[in-house]
């Protein structure tokens, strides 16, 4: 590319809400320096209105060609198959048999997914950027709007030697099964069936849909099949519906279809499954087309037996590719898809197999995993592919996992490395294609051990939570702006200021040697003071040693989320001081080990831990899990709402847990009291409006260098 593409600051709409008019990249940049200019104090937190750090991540050098080179196979144009042979993309250049790649979510801030309000200028922003950053292929996991795929068409006829593969998914529009507990009942299988054939029609650029909630509408014209190198249909299975479903139907038909069946081994569940991808293939030939087509898969539902797993449902039930097969009719094949992540499930930890597999002379249960169902499908003369895989950057974590490959808990530069060195290991242990999780930060996302903290859910999508893990798996983070709550509170010795992620506080305290913030937010006292202060008034406390660079978090006992997530039991927690609990997460529960009987003590991250550095992205010093710094005579921290202890700032919402249930309490805002050295002040009331609306940023991650230069090495090391 020959110019530098461009990820704008704008503002979206909330879930109720028609989204503002998108503000271009330069116009953006005019805009804040004239609100400067103005008096208006521009959000801390906004970075550089562009990509911030993209001009410093050269563009992919050249290669040989990728433009699509179909083969003809019985009357039909495969641009891929995927057979014993392996997994081959058919270009101009030769064959490619590795696809590196990421997936693209279908939300944005402010918005549920099911809203899907991605716009033509958010898809030419990202095609642009993905292929700045050497990703060749793009996988959605449900139908687009239809300006996805005429952008996408758009971006490959301008770019038709390097252009965006396709890999479309298709959800299941009614997942009813999982309560039903039988993919045989109900209109589950006719609403599959439709959306199957709505999606062969968008791609091929011949559908319109009416507007329904939860998909999207409008008029697909675009045809993009020329660069469709794969379907993959389905979800994560939920195991105990699968396991269900079994047993349910024991007499339902084997599948014999044209184009895909099922094996005589296949359980009820494959034999759907044949049944749904013969019909997705029947709908792709009527255009005279074949290409690899695989179901979803995950490790909870995966064919091999894990029997050092603690938690029954992750090794209940398998759904084998090797028992839904491809027929001579369809040449494009079949592959085995997974979504396998470093961390989970536990049995990565303990299965003794995994623990002595060795990758680049140490041992790697996550590489031993993917070996084996490598070795599992190959079996079948079946290809693997990875497709989700990554680590997130977030202050929060939900997991531990082996080698540091935590579920969080990672600096941006940490989660870019270990992504790109994840990419390596999928290509080097001879897998098919390694697609990261994901394009963007996803800010409507949950995890176990904050969902119960979050009330109410439906405005989640409003607040961007750095203690909530999977809001921070994509490459390109949505960083809070604050642009709809921009104002600047002065508090005697303390301006704040609000965002969709912080209360963003600067103290004045010269010579200070310890600094504690409290934040008062419902009426009564705790049973003392919080460390470094007198006052009992606050629910929640920061306290600061500024001569050691350390911090912690606090809060009132009787206001401790934990409960909400883990009731107790095998495990030890710091012991609270003074009616104080330093504030945690769950990471584990405690389990036991089913061969050995070995019990394991839950386990618990200090998330309450204030790291000390910078969170300017332009800097040097950058640390996304950063939350406070010194300046001169000035204390500057933010904090995350989770630490206030708000299940929602953007309704003002406290949480407030009664027993194992969650509460949330209504406020006008929050009292500060300020202890400088022990001596306290109660400086003020910071309250802000309720918005519905948010402001957000979009920018590179700090280390996503190594992510460009995993996709360019992967994608050459896969030409032949």
């Amino acid at each position: 590319m020959s110019s530098l593409p461009m990820l704008q600051e704008r503002r979206a709409g909330g879930p109720l809400s028609r989204p503002r008019r998108v503000i271009g990249a330069a116009l953006a940049l005019v805009l804040t320096a004239a609100l400067g200019a103005a008096g208006h104090r521009a959000p801390q937190s906004a970075p550089d209105a562009g990509i911030a750090r993209l001009d410093s991540v050269p563009p992919p050098p050249g290669g040989r060609s990728w433009a699509p080179a179909p083969v003809r196979v019985d009357g039909l144009a495969a641009l891929a198959t995927s057979n014993a042979d392996g997994f081959a993309l058919h270009t101009a250049g030769g064959p490619v048999t590795f696809l590196p790649g990421v997936n693209l979510g279908s939300t944005k801030p402010g918005h549920q997914p099911g809203e899907l309000p991605g716009t033509a200028d958010d898809y030419r922003r990202w095609f642009a950027a993905m292929a700045w950053l050497g990703v060749r292929v793009v996988r959605v996991y449900t139908i687009h709007p239809p300006a996805f795929y005429s952008e996408l068409l758009r971006h490959n006829r301008a770019s038709p030697e390097r252009p965006l593969y396709l890999v479309q998914g298709v959800y299941l529009p009614d997942e009813s099964y999982v309560q039903t507990r039988d993919l045989y009942q109900g209109a589950g299988t006719e609403a599959f069936t439709r959306e199957l054939r709505d999606a062969v029609e968008a791609v091929h650029g011949n559908l319109h849909r009416d507007v329904t909630p939860g998909r999207a509408a409008g008029d697909w014209t675009a045809d993009v099949s020329p660069w469709l190198a794969a379907w993959i249909a389905g979800v994560e299975w939920d195991p105990y519906a699968v396991d269900s479903t079994d047993r349910r139907n024991p007499n339902a038909p084997a599948h014999d279809g044209k184009y895909f069946r099922s094996t005589p081994e296949a359980s009820p569940t494959e034999r759907w499954i044949a049944a749904r991808l013969d019909e997705l293939a029947t709908a792709q030939a009527a255009h005279g087309l074949s290409v690899p087509i695989a179901h979803a898969n995950w490790p909870t539902t995966d064919p091999l037996r894990h029997p050092e797993e603690p938690l029954e449902q992750e090794d209940l039930v398998g759904v084998d590719a090797n028992h839904i097969l491809p027929t001579p009719a369809w040449p494009g094949g079949t592959f085995a898809s997974y979504h396998a992540y470093p961390y989970y499930p536990d049995f990565q930890r303990h299965e003794p197999a995994l623990q002595a597999f060795r990758y680049r002379g140490r041992g790697d249960p996550y590489a031993g995993y993917l070996d084996a169902l490598k070795r599992h499908h190959a079996g079948a003369g079946m290809p693997t592919m990875i497709t989700e895989f990554g680590v997130p950057s977030s202050i929060g974590s939900a997991h531990v996992g082996p080698l540091g490959r935590d579920q969080g808990g990672h600096s941006e530069r940490e989660a870019m490395a270990m992504d790109a060195e994840l990419m390596d290991l999928i290509q080097d242990l001879g897998l098919a294609g390694a697609l990261v999780f994901a394009w963007t930060d996803e800010w409507f996302k949950f995890t176990w051990n904050t969902i119960n903290h979050q009330e109410p859910a439906e405005r989640r999508s409003l607040w961007h939570d750095p203690l909530t893990n999977e809001q921070h798996f994509g490459l390109i983070a949505m960083d809070a702006t604050g642009a709809v709550n921009d104002a600047v509170t002065r508090l005697g010795p303390v301006t704040a200021r609000v965002d969709e992620s912080y209360v963003h506080l600067r103290v004045r305290a010269p010579g200070a040697k310890r600094l504690t913030i409290g934040f008062d937010t419902l009426p009564g006292e705790a049973a003392g003071a919080p460390p470094g202060a007198t006052s009992r008034s606050p629910e929640t406390a920061f306290a600061l040693d500024l001569a050691a660079r350390t911090g912690e978090a606090w809060i009132r006992s009787d206001l401790d989320p934990m409960p909400l997530d883990y009731a107790g039991g095998f495990g030890t927690r710091p012991p609270a001081l003074n009616g104080w609990t330093r504030y945690q997460l769950t990471t584990n529960r405690d389990l036991v080990i089913p061969t050995t009987g070995q019990r394991l003590p839950a386990e618990f991250l200090d998330v309450g831990t204030l790291r000390y550095g910078g969170w300017d992205p332009l800097a040097n010093d950058f640390d996304n899990r950063a939350l406070w710094r010194i300046e001169g005579d000035d204390v500057v921290l933010r904090v995350p709402w989770g630490l206030a202890g708000f299940a929602d700032p953007s309704s003002k919402a406290v949480l407030v847990p009664r027993g194992r249930q969650a509460t949330a309490q209504v406020v006008d805002g929050v009292d500060l009291n300020v202890s400088i050295d022990g001596n306290d002040t109660a400086v003020g009331h910071l309250t802000w409006e309720s918005w519905q609306r948010v402001g957000y940023a979009e920018r590179l991650k700090d280390g996503a260098r190594a992510v460009r230069d995993a996709f360019v090495r992967t994608a050459a090391n896969g030409e032949h």
